[in-house]
């Protein structure tokens, strides 16, 4: 009896929410502004292991909101350019969300080259802490047209900190843009 107790505890227990206890997971790379329409945008987010996204930390305002001129109808800026942050867009499902679901997560483009960073504290776009497991933090940036890289690297709840390792998958190289987002790090501390 005292063995399937202590089973169904443990069960329990590996459902529940992650305590986050201050552990964060860290995004960063630096940025050079690029010229030319279709360029310079980008999203950060987390996914668990069934490939949902969990959270989005940042995506670039003309992505979600577009721009508009003159007496043009507003359109977010994935409808005008489907090359915008494209896998972000079917991931995430932005047709589904709300424009104010997507103020929660949207932020101007960089007017001047730096270091960007991004930090994740294991909850949910609800607030809500994470379950234990094995989540996938990407990284996706439009560096010009259909010129789109995508970063992304896989961890455990379980990891106390260090270097998530991040492999890349670039379409369509552009070596006039291809600076854009270089030294991608994901660090759990």
């Amino acid at each position: 009896m005292k063995k399937i107790i202590a089973t169904a505890i443990a069960a329990m227990m590996m459902a529940m929410p992650v305590m986050a206890q201050g552990k964060t997971l860290e995004v960063s790379f630096d940025y050079q502004r690029q010229s030319g329409p279709g360029s310079n945008q980008y999203a950060v987010w987390i996914e668990n292991e069934k490939g949902e996204v969990v959270k989005t930390l940042f995506v670039t305002s003309y992505t979600t909101k577009g721009r508009t001129r003159g007496n043009e109808e507003p359109m977010r800026g994935y409808q005008k350019r489907p090359n915008c942050v494209p896998l972000w867009v079917k991931t995430v499902k932005a047709n589904n969300l709300t424009d104010e679901q997507l103020d929660g997560f949207t932020g101007a483009t960089p007017k001047a080259d730096g270091t960007q960073t991004f930090t994740w504290d294991f909850t949910d776009q609800n607030g809500k802490a994470v379950k234990k497991g094995t989540y996938k933090v990407m990284v996706e940036a439009t560096l010009y047209q259909a010129s789109i890289v995508v970063y992304s690297g896989s961890f455990s709840t379980k990891t106390k900190s260090g270097d998530v390792s991040l492999t890349s998958n670039l379409l369509t190289p552009d070596d006039d843009h291809k600076n854009m987002i270089t030294n991608v790090k994901a660090v759990i501390k």
